[in-house]
C-alpha cells in the first residue's frame, strides 16, 4: 500500500481512471524541486499584488535564484488584446506576441526578464485546455468535472513553467480577490497543489488592505481580518500578510492582524504608499521577508551571496537617483485618446520615470486627453508652448487623431521634442504628408476607407489576412538601422534590433520616395520587407523629432532605459536649458552639434 502523498500521487498515474487523485505531471517535472509562493488579494482588487509579488521574486532572482512569476486571470478572455484600456489599464505585449495583462509589464521591469505566453493564464485559456483534451479522449472516459480535471489543468500549467523556465520557485499571482467566482478554482488548485508538494513547498501570501477613515483619523483592521478569514475559509493558511494602507501601518494593527490570522508579526508587512515602487525592495529585505521567505521553503542552500551583493548594489544606486533630489526641471505632455486614465500608458509612465533617474531629470509629465482637444491652431499652441517635450503614444480608432496630427505639427514647426510611438509614428507620416509634402488629402484609412492618399494603409499581404488580430503584427521583430542616423546613435551604432510591436497599419510603399525626397528619413526598416519602423528629420533641421512603429516603452527596464526616451528627455533638458552644453546633459544621447551627415 502507498504510505505517502508522493506514493499516492505516483501510483494515481497509472489508475487515473479508478482514483480521485488526478494529477498528470508535465514531462521531466521533479516533484520538491521546485517552490511556489501565492499571492492572493483580500478585501478589494487593485492593491498592487503583482507590485508585492514582483519586488519578492526580485529579491531571491537576486540572491541567485530562478523566478518565473504567472498571473492568473479569472476572465474568460483568451488573452488581453480586446479588453477596454478605460477597464483594464494597457495591453502588454510580450516578445513571443502574446497581449496580457499590465501586471507582466511590472514583472518584466522588475526583474529585468523577458516572460513568455506560459506566464500569463486565463480561466478561457483553462477551459480551452480542458474541452480540447475532452474532445481528443483525454480524461479515459470520466466526466470532466471542476474537480480533479479543472483543477488539475492549473497544477499542470503551473509545473510546465517550472519544467520550461527551469524555475526554481514559481512566483503566482491570482487575479482579482478571494471570494470572486471567477478565481475560485484557482485558489482550489493551489490548496490541492500545497498538498500534493508537501511541507515547505508552497508559501501563501495574503495581500489585504488597512483602511483609514478620515472621519476617525485612525487605522482599521477589521477588514484586513475579515478578508483573510475568508481565504482561511477555502482551506488556505497564509504564512505571509501584506497590508495595504495610505501611510505605513502601525505596530497596534499589525499585532491584530497577526493574532487573527496565526501568522506571525515578523511576517506582517507594512506595504503602505511610497514615492516610488522601485523602493520597495528594499523596505522587504530591510524587514526580512527575504530570509523568512528562504525558511519557509527551506531554500537557504541555494543562496549565492556574490551576487546578492552585486544585484543589490546596482539596484540601490538606481533608486538613489530615482529619489534624490534633481537639477533638471523640465515638462513632458503626453497626448493620448486615453490620458485620463494613467494605467492605459502605465509603460510610458514607468519608461518616463527610469529616463529620470538616469538623467537626473523631474520630469513634469501633463497628461492630455486629445478626445477633447481642440485642434485649432491657435489652442494647440496655447497648450503645448510651456512644454519641453512631446509625446503622442499608441491607440486603436478615430477619435482625438486629428488633434494628435495638430499636436505633431506644432512639435515640428516649433521645434520641440517629439516622440511618436506606434500611432504617434503613423500620425507624423500624415502630417508630414499634408503639411510638407502637400498632400493635403493624406490621410490613414484605418479613419477614412475611402482615403484619396491613404499614407497610412494595411498592405497587400495583410489584407489577405481574416479576423480581428490576425493581421496585427504583435511581439517581438528586428528592426534594421541606418547608418548616420540619429537612431543608430540611440541606439550605440548597433546596426539591428529587436523591439515589440502591435499593429496593423504600415507606411503605404508607394509614398516612401516621395516623403524621403522631401526631407523625412526612414532610419528603421524592416530587414527584408518595405515596411518602415522609425523616422526621423535630421538633427541640424529638428533638435529631435522620432517616431517609431514599434513599443519602446514595453522593453524599457530600470537599470536599462529604453534609448528612444533617453534621447527625448535629453533633447527636453536641452529645451528647458538652452544654453547648457549637451555633454553636460548626456553625450549618449545628444548628437555633436556640428555633424550634420545623414546616411538614409
Amino acid at each position: 500500500m502507498p504510505n505517502s502523498t508522493n506514493d499516492i500521487l505516483a501510483d494515481a498515474g497509472h489508475r487515473s481512471s479508478e482514483t480521485e487523485f488526478y494529477t498528470p505531471l508535465p514531462d521531466g517535472y521533479e516533484r520538491g524541486k521546485t517552490r511556489y509562493v501565492v499571492v492572493m488579494g483580500t478585501v478589494m482588487s487593485g492593491l498592487g499584488k503583482g507590485i508585492f509579488s514582483s519586488s519578492l521574486a526580485k529579491l531571491l532572482k537576486d540572491k541567485g535564484l530562478r523566478v518565473a512569476p504567472i498571473k492568473m486571470e479569472g476572465y474568460l478572455n483568451l488573452d488581453s488584446g480586446t479588453l477596454n484600456p478605460y477597464r483594464h489599464g494597457e495591453v502588454f505585449v510580450l516578445d513571443d506576441g502574446m497581449e496580457t495583462d499590465m501586471d507582466l509589464g511590472t514583472y518584466e521591469r522588475m526583474l529585468d526578464q523577458n516572460l513568455t505566453g506560459d506566464n500569463f493564464v486565463t480561466s478561457g485559456q483553462v477551459y480551452r485546455r480542458v474541452l480540447d483534451k475532452e474532445r481528443h479522449g483525454g480524461y479515459l472516459g470520466r466526466d470532466v468535472q471542476m474537480i480533479p480535471h479543472v483543477t488539475g489543468e492549473v497544477k499542470y500549467m503551473l509545473r510546465q513553467l517550472a519544467v520550461k523556465q527551469q524555475a526554481d520557485v514559481v512566483f503566482v499571482e491570482v487575479g482579482g480577490t478571494v471570494g470572486d467566482f471567477e478565481n475560485g478554482f484557482y485558489i482550489e488548485a493551489l490548496r490541492e497543489l500545497a498538498f500534493e508538494e508537501g511541507e515547505r513547498s508552497v508559501c501563501f501570501v495574503a495581500l489585504t488592505y488597512v483602511i483609514e477613515p478620515q472621519a476617525l483619523g485612525e487605522q482599521k483592521s477589521k477588514a484586513a481580518q475579515l478578508g483573510v478569514k475568508r481565504m482561511m475559509e477555502l482551506g488556505v493558511q497564509p504564512h505571509m500578510i501584506a497590508c495595504r494602507a495610505t501611510n505605513e501601518v502601525n505596530d497596534t494593527v499589525r499585532e491584530k492582524i497577526a493574532m487573527f490570522t496565526n501568522v506571525p508579526m515578523r511576517r506582517v508587512f507594512s506595504m503602505h504608499d511610497r514615492d516610488s515602487i522601485y523602493t520597495i525592495p528594499e523596505d522587504m529585505h530591510r524587514q526580512a521577508l527575504d530570509i523568512e521567505i528562504l525558511s519557509l521553503l527551506d531554500m537557504h542552500s541555494r543562496v549565492r551571496p556574490a551576487a546578492e551583493d552585486k544585484a543589490r548594489h546596482q539596484w540601490g544606486r538606481f533608486v538613489e537617483q530615482l529619489t534624490n533630489p534633481h537639477r533638471h526641471q523640465i515638462k513632458i505632455g503626453i497626448t493620448g485618446k486615453y490620458a485620463t486614465l494613467r494605467d492605459a500608458y502605465a509603460s510610458i509612465d514607468k519608461a518616463i520615470e527610469h529616463c529620470s533617474a538616469h538623467l537626473n531629470a523631474d520630469i513634469d509629465v501633463q497628461w492630455i486627453d486629445t478626445g477633447e482637444l481642440d485642434a485649432s491652431t491657435e489652442a494647440i499652441a496655447e497648450l503645448l508652448a510651456p512644454l519641453n517635450g512631446i509625446i503622442v503614444p499608441g491607440g486603436f480608432g478615430a477619435r482625438g487623431t486629428e488633434a494628435k496630427i495638430a499636436c505633431v505639427r506644432y512639435a515640428r514647426e516649433n521645434r520641440t521634442p517629439y516622440l511618436g510611438i506606434c500611432l504617434g509614428f503613423q500620425m507624423a507620416v500624415v502630417e508630414y504628408a499634408r503639411h510638407v509634402c502637400g498632400m493635403t488629402d493624406a490621410a490613414s484609412s484605418e479613419f477614412d476607407t475611402h482615403a484619396a492618399r491613404a499614407v497610412i494603409d494595411i498592405l497587400p499581404e495583410q489584407k489577405k489576412i481574416e479576423g480581428l488580430g490576425g493581421n496585427m503584427r504583435l511581439g517581438g521583430k528586428d528592426v534594421q538601422i541606418t547608418a548616420n542616423t540619429r537612431a543608430v546613435m540611440l541606439f550605440g551604432n548597433a546596426r539591428a534590433v529587436r523591439r515589440r510591436f502591435r499593429h496593423r497599419y504600415e507606411v503605404d510603399p508607394q509614398y516612401i520616395d516621395e516623403l524621403t525626397a522631401h526631407g523625412l528619413i526612414f532610419s528603421g526598416r524592416h530587414p527584408d520587407q518595405p515596411i518602415m519602423q522609425i523616422l526621423e528629420l535630421p538633427h541640424d533641421q529638428h533638435p529631435y523629432f522620432l517616431g517609431a512603429q514599434f513599443h519602446p516603452e514595453l522593453t524599457s527596464r530600470p537599470l536599462d532605459p529604453s534609448p528612444l526616451f533617453m534621447g527625448l528627455t535629453a533633447a527636453a533638458i536641452q529645451h528647458a536649458n538652452p544654453d547648457l552644453p549637451p555633454e553636460k546633459i548626456s553625450p549618449r544621447y545628444l548628437p555633436d552639434p556640428n555633424h550634420h551627415t545623414v546616411d538614409a
